[in-house]
């Protein structure tokens, strides 16, 4: 018996589990969510059925997809579900299970109703409906009371939908509770009707249980049926744990349902979603895993579970002690969809690692803040391939995560590598932003391509400030510039009387007794200043730019720093753009225009923080771009189309510059620059 084979015969992840006739691989799977790829009015198209596949590939037992797939023109959102309320869906569900069931794996769907918490001014503008008039904070919905018509119009309507999950060839469903109209229903928050579908436990469980009784009698006994369901409202008079294991018992007692998906924690505020459902950076790994194992212990059906299980000890963890059936590493597979692969190769080292920060949460889902290729499939590939061209040499310009990057994929291209990085320690300015309070396993990202890089045999040399003369010794073939930015403080009047926030973040300035810092960007690095200042017991007056907090950053990460605000008291003036800083005696003072009165203000401290993003640290660009065959151009036609850069052959080195080195933007989009442009040198 082999190594890996050893491990398949072991480990309690990768033994198969029975769901009534289905069977399952192995114990992990990803679980339902909106993932923001769905096209052509609602539908599951390839890039959406690819972003799946390669997690079937990757060797999970079970992808549910469709996160608040709509049953009902009356549940929608402006973006980010699925419309399984028609027929014209089946085809794309037909060609998606094809494909998983191809690699092995299993297929659900999330199907839905989201009550209040759907949106009136979007698709069909129609009223949005519960079983009470109670607003939704994160959606701003009043829904309209459900009459006996909409009730049995939208238990018909889950039914319809439910066959046309059979008929696209799917082995199973989940219906969304938490949260959603039948959850809204269960909880005496959301539920004050004194007819037969309110009051007691037993009556507010009416409405769940004739949806999950008409689902079973149109789609018989052996399709399976699972609920995304809640154990704990977290809520003074909502639903603690003890009536959540009540309402679960009564399900099981009809023998409409195969399976509970657990989640805890409300969804109805950014807070929230971001702390109880989804926790990001600033939660601990794995927080509702014993609440979902004492779930577990109280009912008889299967419980599956996710939420922040990033890492291979906690899943093994959940199922070797039975606190979970199948465990979930939805977000982890989000960051590196080959994980069971990887377990099963004996490379658990080499799985690159879901640090929390909840990127693939913003507006730009389903997208992972360190690995580009998610939701690219179609166009991008996860496990990069050897050149088909003769091997070169590249020399890549600064070890921050673009330049990792582009020394990891250059160098799994079969091309010989050598890295200059003038620190002492690569990372960049993500080693600043792990710098933060909550952000620490944000330095993962850095350690997984140091790890990456010496394995493949990356030549890095730090220490070393590599000018013009040090490059061209090389003779490279490729020359990559990815040296990152410095503070952009030279258009402000008074700059030298100013403290950058990178000097606050690193430790290398004090921290005077009253600070003003001045955010011009709505990203983390003010944010971060600011959470070192509070450490230091500083005085701090705020002042924004922005209309509010963090603007760029997704909600999971700004509700964090709003929190972080109001805790310790501070009011911030927004819509204020910093104009100079003049010398004020043995003090600073610092002059802003508000721009929407107009009115200048004056605050005056010892110290005055400035962040207003970075310019490009690229003097080796311009020293060798006339010396390369291309100008130093990037041909954006052929980046954007994934085809390879113009000036690939000839006498001497093409060169190119990514990340800040070519403007300032996030990690995000210094990972992107180096997947489209190495993955095809």
């Amino acid at each position: 018996m082999n190594a890996p084979e050893r491990t398949a015969s072991v480990d309690p992840l990768l033994q198969p589990f029975q769901l009534k006739g289905l069977t399952l691989r192995n114990r992990i799977m990803s679980t339902s969510h909106a993932c923001g790829l769905e096209e052509n009015g609602g539908m599951p198209g390839e890039t959406y059925q690819r972003y799946h596949v390669e997690k079937a590939k990757g060797g999970l037992a079970l992808t549910m997809f469709g996160g608040s797939s709509y049953v009902s023109p009356d549940s929608t959102w402006a973006s980010s579900q699925l419309d399984i309320s028609n027929d014209r869906i089946i085809p794309y569900l037909q060609s998606f299970s094809e494909q998983i069931h191809a690699e092995g794996a299993a297929i659900m769907i999330q199907i839905t109703h989201l009550g209040r918490r759907g949106e009136t001014n979007t698709q069909n503008w129609l009223p949005t409906v519960g079983p009470s008039v109670v607003r939704e904070t994160g959606h701003r919905s009043f829904p309209r009371e459900m009459d006996r018509h909409d009730i049995d119009r939208i238990v018909k309507q889950f039914g319809d939908a439910a066959v046309r999950a059979v008929d696209g060839g799917l082995d199973g469903l989940e219906t969304m509770t938490a949260g959603h109209l039948i959850g809204q229903f269960f909880s005496p928050i959301t539920n004050m009707r004194t007819d037969g579908f309110g009051g007691s436990t037993e009556n507010r469980c009416r409405f769940g249980l004739m949806v999950h009784e008409e689902i079973r009698r149109r789609v018989g006994d052996t399709f399976v049926i699972g609920m995304r369901y809640l154990i704990d409202e977290t809520l003074k008079g909502g639903l603690d744990f003890e009536e959540c294991v009540k309402i679960a018992e009564i399900f099981e007692a009809a023998g409409t349902v195969d399976f509970f998906n657990a989640n805890y924690g409300r969804l109805d505020t950014e807070l929230t979603l971001a702390t109880d459902c989804m926790p990001g950076l600033a939660s601990p790994i794995s927080p509702w895993l014993e609440k979902a194992g004492a779930f577990k212990r109280a009912v008889n059906l299967p419980v599956f579970h996710a939420a922040k299980i990033v890492d291979l000890a906690s899943a093994r963890y959940a199922i070797r002690e039975g606190l979970l059936d199948m465990v979930a590493m939805t977000r982890a597979h989000i960051a590196d969809p080959h994980i069971v692969n990887k377990i099963m190769r004996g490379e658990e080292d080499r799985i690159r690692p879901c640090v929390g920060a909840s990127h693939c949460m913003s507006d730009a889902r389903p997208t992972c803040l360190h690995n580009a290729a998610t939701a690219r499939e179609r166009f991008w590939p996860q496990v990069i391939s050897r050149s088909d061209v003769p091997r070169k040499k590249h020399v890549v310009i600064g070890a921050g995560p673009a330049g990792l990057e582009a020394a990891r994929i250059g160098a799994e291209r079969g091309h010989e590598v050598v890295l200059f990085e003038a620190s002492d320690v690569p990372g960049g300015q993500m080693r600043m932003a792990a710098a933060a309070s909550w952000r620490g396993d944000l330095q993962s990202i850095i350690d997984w391509r140091v790890s990456e890089i010496e394995r493949l045999g990356v030549d890095v040399r730090l220490n070393t400030l590599a000018d013009e003369n040090d490059i061209l010794l090389e003779k490279p073939d490729v020359v990559i510039v990815a040296s990152g930015g410095v503070p952009d403080l030279d258009w402000l009047d008074g700059n030298a009387h100013c403290t950058s926030v990178w000097d606050i973040v690193s430790g290398t300035a004090p921290i005077a007794e009253r600070v003003v810092i001045y955010d011009g960007t709505g990203r983390h690095p003010a944010m971060t200043a600011m959470d070192r200042c509070i450490d230091a017991g500083a005085d701090i007056q705020l002042v924004l730019l922005d209309d509010r907090p963090g603007t760029e950053m997704g909600y999971a990460e700004r509700v964090m720093w709003k929190k972080r605000i109001a805790e310790v008291g501070i009011v911030p003036a927004t819509d204020t753009r910093l104009q100079r800083i003049e010398k004020d005696g043995n003090e600073l003072t610092a002059v802003f225009n508000n721009d929407l009165t107009g009115r200048e203000i004056k605050l005056t401290a010892p110290q005055i923080i400035v962040e207003h993003g970075t310019v490009p640290a690229d003097d080796a660009f311009h020293a060798l771009r006339a010396q390369s065959r291309n100008d130093g151009v990037m041909d954006n036609d052929a980046l954007i189309a994934g085809r390879s850069q113009p000036h690939a052959d000839g006498e001497g080195f093409v060169l190119y510059r990514i990340g800040d080195a070519a403007s300032s933007r996030n990690a995000a989009a210094a990972m992107y620059d180096a997947l489209r442009l190495c993955s095809l040198l």
